[in-house]
């Protein structure tokens, strides 16, 4: 080689497995809708549109002035948050949790999710996933050299994993099963039943059972979701992500938990440990204060869901749309019309109405034919905007 030569850089070769990012594919199509001289109504990214309450930010404001929160905080999170995390489960799922091993602060619950499979997966294991799901879930298995299977979710079961359908054969090679219940983007909701059965499955074939739980406090129904930690001896198996993204309004303060089994959650604690310094301890105090408020906190922002629901259902069916009535989460889950295909509808919505919604095939390959609304506008836009894509689109 001589002097005046140069090599090219190389990059690992596992990001040639990794497709566009859902997201970022709806980003390029309202940039490019934009250039059109579209305006652009998002109803895609479940971003919620509700501010952060404002003595949560007074805290931030006056909790940051002091030097002492400056500083490198602890990798767990500070005795005070994981008692406060400990607290908001008793309260809510009457669960009992160790704060000292059983409670884990996270940079959100998608960091915690990507930091476990560090932590739970070698090269060559099994990590299975439900289909359709949240799009990082089985780019944690490409990123470590596993295999990922998906067990398809369907209406006629209220879009549950069925047990049953995966094959011993996958069973015994598989390490870590990660689902999510209220569901995105279904939003399906599971019982307590469901998750007793998820249990004594993983437990048959000792594997790390996974739930992914952001949505635990956005539900349409007099009796609320469950944990999967109320299931009969999920502590064995177990390990939930939770955040306060959802629940709060604070998806840019990038605050979560880990609780569960404790040998699960200490050997991701050790892998964030040597990844991340933890969370800016003003947003700690805060995540205190937020978890430690009366439950009822939240029943303002739930009644706003429901009546958000209604105005979009209240445009769809009578429209002849087939929609799925969940009553978990803040998305509205429906079929396209006519047999459209998920991103063929998702495009034309949005060069002739100018509104976003997100498609089913995006969040996996059972999610075709379908698309997801983000119910993260007032009741009276969302049936505004969705009377626009009746009008141009009938069922």
């Amino acid at each position: 080689m001589t002097d005046t030569e140069t090599r090219q850089i190389r990059l690992a070769q596992r990001l040639k497995d990794i497709p566009p990012y859902l997201f970022q594919r709806i980003d390029d199509l309202k940039s490019a809708a934009k250039k059109r001289g579209i305006k652009v109504i998002s109803l895609g990214i479940g971003d919620p549109d509700l501010p952060t309450p404002p003595e949560f930010v007074d805290i931030l404001y006056r909790e940051a002035q002091k030097t002492e929160n400056q500083k490198y905080p602890a990798y767990k999170g500070t005795p005070e948050l994981r008692q406060a995390i400990a607290g908001y489960y008793d309260r809510r799922f009457g669960i009992k949790l160790n704060p000292d091993t059983e409670c884990l602060a996270l940079i959100g619950s998608k960091e915690g999710i990507a930091n476990l499979a560090l932590a739970v997966l070698d090269p060559g294991d099994v990590v299975i996933y439900p289909d359709p799901c949240y799009p990082v879930y089985p780019m944690h298995a490409v990123f470590i050299g596993c295999e990922g299977y998906s067990v398809p979710l369907r209406r006629e079961n209220d879009f549950l994993i069925d047990f049953s359908e995966i094959p011993d054969e996958i069973c015994s090679h598989t390490k870590m099963l990660i689902m999510n219940y209220p569901n995105n983007p279904t939003s399906a909701v599971a019982p307590k039943e469901f998750f007793d059965e998820a249990v004594r499955w993983a437990k048959k074939w000792g594997i790390v059972l996974v739930h992914d739980n952001p949505y635990a406090e956005i539900y349409q129904s007099e009796t609320p979701p469950p944990s999967l930690l109320n299931a009969d001896g999920a502590m064995d198996v177990a390990i939930e992500f939770n955040t306060l993204s959802k629940t709060f309004n604070m998806t840019g303060w990038r605050i979560g938990m880990a609780v569960g089994n404790a040998q699960v959650v200490q050997a991701l604690a050790r892998v964030k440990s040597n990844i991340d310094s933890g969370v800016f301890l003003p947003i700690q105090r805060v995540a205190v204060e937020a978890l430690n408020k009366p439950l009822d906190f939240i029943d303002d922002l739930r009644a706003k869901y429901v009546e958000r629901r209604k105005a979009v259902e209240d445009v769809l069916i009578p429209a002849g749309y087939d929609v799925y009535h969940g009553t978990g989460t803040f998305y509205l889950w429906a079929k396209t019309p006519k047999g459209m295909k998920s991103f063929e509808f998702v495009e034309k919505v949005l060069n002739e109405t100018g509104v976003v919604v997100g498609p089913g095939s995006g969040w996996g390959e059972s999610g075709e034919g379908f698309f997801r609304i983000c119910l993260t506008r007032e009741a009276d836009e969302l049936g505004k905007y969705v009377q626009q894509i009746v009008d141009k689109f009938p069922a």
